[in-house]
């Protein structure tokens, strides 16, 4: 019982910078582990990022660490993706997903998805 808003897409230039925000409705966002899904054309939605309810455990697709960080602030009930030193390849639709308890990596294992913002990565 939750609703996820995603925010902060857009075009940015490889080795640059962008922020992904992504808003939960409800009084019970920190029962939720969260993660960042993306999703290119013609190619199968994949992990990004995962975050445990506290905030604590995290977990990273191989190609993105060192590059992405993903945090949560509870009291604002919202996640976040900072996207640093971004590549083409990193183009694509990026969802917020919502699921009780502990944190998996797979897109099966949450309930709740947001629309999808678009990041667009140029060389």
């Amino acid at each position: 019982q939750v609703q996820l808003v995603e925010s902060g897409g857009g075009a940015v230039q490889a080795g640059g910078s962008l922020r992904l925000s992504c808003a939960a409705s409800g009084r019970t966002f920190s029962e939720y582990a969260m993660a960042w899904f993306r999703q290119a054309p013609g190619k199968e939605r994949e992990f990004v990022a995962a975050i445990s309810r506290g905030g604590f455990g995290r977990d990273y697709a191989e190609s993105v660490k060192g590059r992405f960080t993903i945090s949560r602030d509870n009291a604002k009930n919202t996640v976040y993706l900072q996207m640093n030193s971004p590549k083409p390849e990193d183009t694509g639709v990026y969802y917020c997903a919502a699921k009780i308890g502990t944190r998996v990596v797979t897109p099966t294992g949450y309930d709740y998805w947001g629309q999808g913002t678009q990041v667009t990565v140029s060389s």
